[in-house]
């Protein structure tokens, strides 16, 4: 029976396109999800709730998120906020970025006790949003280590100075005084190497949100950002809001230049440390390559 009604969602889903029936993609977003969960050998029994740290709990409305940095955790822990009611903001982005990453500003799962914890992951709407693990990358890049675009000190001086003395030979004492500037094949060497986990804007999804242990209801991707954002909005039955406006399109632009930098097997090595991201969620390096390493 379930396979009956999947052909013949299938099969709307091919005739209609997606933009007319945006909860058909969850059907395949998930039959894509599950399925490679089974042939990775990923699925776990056993869940320690203690780790779900990156999961935030809205109690009023029964729903489960799973943050990952640079896929619009910022705009979504702001919808958080206001409905959780700790904010009453009617412009989302009124709400400070510094506020909406404090420690108060939402509440984890893993605060909870273990019972309720197991619970609410029965009974609410759990969900996450993915994007393309390269566009992820570059984006975390360009927004912490690239002088053109950043002013992240703290990011600079807490791995930049890092990168650049393990991975530039002929570093000066200015450059490794302030850690800018840090190119992007520097910063794929860091990945490659030792970074992969060193922070949360560059940790795999499959690391942050276990994907093959919790069963997310919603799939959102950054591709389709604002539909996935109100379909699954008017799913909870939210109040009104605005999800503000994100260039969605912007990183995916420049990713090709920017992957020119690095060797074919440096690409290769990458794809290997993202490989669970890409093969769970559907993406693949034809955009990019023009073929596919899968």
């Amino acid at each position: 029976m379930f396979l009956l009604c999947y052909v013949i969602l299938l099969l709307i889903y091919l005739v209609k396109g997606d933009d007319s029936y945006p909860w058909l993609n969850q059907v395949l977003r998930q039959e894509k999800l599950y399925k490679n969960c089974d042939v990775l050998h990923l699925k776990r029994d056993y869940l320690d709730t203690n780790t779900l740290d990156h999961i935030l709990v809205d109690h009023k409305h029964k729903l489960l998120y799973c943050y990952v940095p640079k896929i619009a955790c910022t705009n979504w822990k702001r919808v958080l906020m206001v409905l959780t009611n700790q904010s009453n903001a009617s412009n989302l982005v009124d709400i400070p970025s510094n506020l909406v990453h404090s420690k108060n500003a939402t509440v984890k799962l893993s605060d909870l006790d273990k019972n309720l914890a197991k619970k609410c992951l029965e009974t609410y709407t759990t969900f996450l949003m993915v994007r393309h693990p390269f566009e992820r990358i570059l984006s975390a890049y360009r927004n912490k280590f690239n002088g053109n675009y950043t002013n992240s000190k703290y990011f600079q001086k807490r791995y930049g100075k890092h990168i650049l003395k393990n991975y530039r030979k002929d570093a000066t004492k200015q450059e490794l005084k302030s850690g800018a500037n840090v190119t992007f094949r520097e910063f794929v060497k860091f990945l490659l190497n030792e970074g992969q986990q060193a922070n949360e804007h560059w940790t795999p999804i499959f690391n942050l949100c276990q994907p093959c242990a919790v069963n997310y209801t919603f799939v959102g991707r950054y591709e389709t950002l604002p539909q996935d954002s109100n379909t699954l909005l008017h799913m909870i039955g939210a109040p009104p809001i605005v999800f503000p406006a994100t260039r969605i399109e912007h990183t995916s632009v420049l990713l090709r230049s920017f992957m020119q930098e690095l060797s074919i097997m440096e690409i290769k090595h990458l794809y290997k440390l993202y490989e669970y991201d890409f093969r769970l969620f559907g993406y693949n390096l034809e955009g990019v390559l023009g073929f596919d390493l899968a």
